[in-house]
């Protein structure tokens, strides 16, 4: 009997390891997305410029994403364990900044520096759970579990925020964060081993600020081009953040250990792979972002109601990561990527016929049959990004997955949430450079009312189109170069070779 408890007691802790690790992982993920009701209020309270407004948005997922392959070589060089409490530290310390800011300034560096701390999570978190399930079985189980919470938080992350600020004020979108993380400080020590890793190679610190640096420039060069137009101090900045990529992409082909290894690109089936990890991101960051505006600015709905509009979408995106797994051992993983470009299309074109008084049932619908894509493209992104390469590479792969759902899910906002405000300047009644400043100005004519809105609708619908047209083409892509060798063996990795270790809904 002793010896029977003292095999299943490592099974107990692995699994109470387990939940402590989802709690940071479902609050970075949520985080992300969790604003995009939350920006009416914020917009009230704080009085954000256009530009200001999408960097509130979007500066976490650019941090996120920019850190992401770097802090995974410092956890393992360091320790992978310290810096998740060091992290989840910093994230309770900018989740509290956030939350009491008093400008937009302030709140722009406290979300940056959440997206800092975020980074440092995600890597170490999976690399701890590893540690926790050295059976293959359980592992894959677990992984499968700490990926649908992933996927999860992104897809509940305006649903909490709305349901918060039907409640409390705008701050309590980040203070919700704070119980979580201190459950985690309390119980990581207590459940949770410290990982390293040996031979990672050293750390390029110039690959880590030219890819951060060039990303930020070239952003915030597209942000001031469409919020004030045409201008040189935009269009320098703008180039000199491609410049500095382009140095970037460059200095990876000379390096031993690279942040990001390009290389691996020449493979058709991973190109796909990782542009299905960035572009339905993206979509889904920005149609969900403008929608939040669509519903409680141009259809005057609360922001409760507004997050029960979602539940819907959420669902079917939630249910979809947790089947697709099971349906991709059937139909095998090509029907699965065309599927989830097709279907994101067809979902997006329902928001089409949305107008400024009414469009509720079209949005319920786009949401719903879209959000089956999404959850597809959280399912297989990873597994087959990993399947298309040697073993020896499959980390590099990996790393390079998470990292482009997180860009993707920040370039939807910057630029396509650009886009959308650049054609809001030019065909609204350019009385100020959003439609809630619009609304808030006294004395406004409804007829000027009904043409600002108008133009935001106008430019939602614009922002849907290129949406359309960029999964049609890669839909149409993945029918073409994918091979059919991928449908046809139960379990097969995408060029048919099996795969053992399933990493399902990662973002």
């Amino acid at each position: 009997m002793t010896q029977q408890r003292a095999h299943n007691a490592p099974g107990l802790r692995a699994w109470l390891g387990l939940a402590v690790i989802l709690g940071p992982v479902l609050l970075v993920s949520m985080d992300g997305s969790i604003l995009f009701l939350a920006m009416p209020r914020i917009s009230q309270a704080l009085s954000p410029t256009a530009d200001q407004a999408l960097w509130i948005l979007d500066i976490y997922g650019f941090a996120v994403g920019s850190l992401l392959v770097a802090f995974g070589s410092i956890g393992d060089r360091y320790g992978r364990l310290k810096l998740l409490m060091i992290g989840a530290t910093v994230f309770g310390l900018g989740s509290a900044g956030a939350a009491f800011a008093p400008n937009p300034e302030l709140l722009i560096a406290c979300r940056a520096l959440m997206g800092v701390a975020g980074a440092t999570l995600l890597p170490s978190a999976l690399a701890v759970l590893s540690e926790l399930f050295p059976d293959a079985r359980r592992r894959a189980q677990a992984i499968g579990i700490f990926a649908a919470a992933f996927a999860a938080g992104f897809a509940i992350g305006p649903i909490v925020g709305g349901t918060l600020l039907g409640q409390f004020w705008w701050g309590s979108v980040f203070l919700v964060n704070l119980p979580v993380i201190v459950v985690f400080l309390l119980f990581a020590p207590v459940l949770l081993r410290e990982v390293r890793a040996t031979g990672t190679g050293r750390i390029d610190r110039l690959s880590v600020a030219t890819s951060a640096g060039g990303m930020l420039l070239t952003i915030y060069g597209i942000k001031h081009l469409a919020a004030d137009g045409m201008s040189v101090l935009p269009i320098a900045t703008m180039l000199l953040g491609i410049a500095v990529l382009t140095f970037f992409a460059r200095r990876q082909r000379h390096l031993e250990h690279p942040l990001i290894d390009f290389s691996l690109f020449r493979d058709r089936v991973f190109t796909i792979a990782i542009i299905t990890g960035l572009l339905p991101l993206a979509a889904w960051s920005a149609t969900a972002y403008l929608a939040g505006i669509y519903l409680q600015s141009v259809l005057n709905l609360s922001v409760l109601h507004s997050a029960l509009l979602a539940l819907p979408g959420a669902a079917v995106l939630t249910i979809a990561c947790i089947v697709t797994p099971a349906v991709v051992d059937r139909i095998g993983k090509r029907a699965a990527l065309i599927t989830c470009h097709f279907s994101i299309a067809v979902g997006l074109l329902l928001l089409l016929p949305t107008t400024i008084s009414g469009g509720i049932g079209w949005y319920v619908a786009s949401t719903a049959i879209a959000g089956l894509g999404y959850g597809i493209s959280f399912s297989v992104v990873a597994d087959t990004a990993v399947g298309a390469v040697p073993a020896e590479r499959a980390g590099s792969a990996g790393a390079i997955a998470e990292t482009s759902n997180e860009i993707g899910n920040a370039l939807g906002i910057a630029i396509l949430g650009s886009l959308a405000a650049l054609l809001f300047r030019l065909q609204g009644p350019d009385l100020a450079p959003t439609l809630d400043e619009t609304l808030q100005l006294p004395a406004l004519v409804p007829a000027v009312a009904q043409d600002a809105k108008t133009a935001f609708v106008t430019g939602l619908h614009v922002v849907v189109v290129v949406a359309i047209l960029l999964h049609a083409a890669l839909g149409t892509v993945a029918l073409r170069w994918l091979p059919r060798a991928a449908s046809d063996e139960p379990g097969a990795g995408i060029h048919g070779e099996p795969t053992n270790d399933r990493v399902a809904c990662t973002s």
